[in-house]
């Protein structure tokens, strides 16, 4: 497999495949745990924003060793998404498909207008 850039789809086979060989040991891969993979990807965006409190962002890109660690807790927030995705039946036509819906509703957004009064 090439690991240069991972495509959603292979993304959720791995995620499936990983799960099929310790699902005697972990939920299920139903909806009614998908809330709890979000708690535990939430935890993991909290070990990421850890790096960043304790390291800085120059060690972050400067340092390999804090980089690694860093890139890893990313990498276990996208697992967990992933995660999520599957215990949902979410297929990575129908997520692409809606990613894309909202990346051009945004591209269209005027941020700027939108929270002009957000801070007064």
């Amino acid at each position: 497999m090439d690991t240069k850039d991972l495509k959603i789809s292979e993304l959720m086979d791995m995620s499936y495949k990983l799960w099929e060989k310790n699902k005697d040991k972990w939920s299920p891969m139903e909806p009614e745990y998908g809330r709890d993979f979000i708690l535990y990807m939430i935890e993991e965006v909290g070990e990421a924003i850890a790096i960043i409190k304790k390291k800085g962002e120059e060690e972050i890109m400067k340092d390999s060793t804090t980089r690694e660690r860093f890139v890893e807790e990313l990498g276990d927030v996208l697992m967990y998404f992933i995660d999520v995705l599957n215990r949902f039946n979410v297929s990575a036509e129908e997520f692409s498909s809606i990613y894309m819906k909202k990346f051009n509703k945004n591209m269209e957004r005027n941020y700027s207008e939108q929270y002009k009064n957000l801070f007064k």
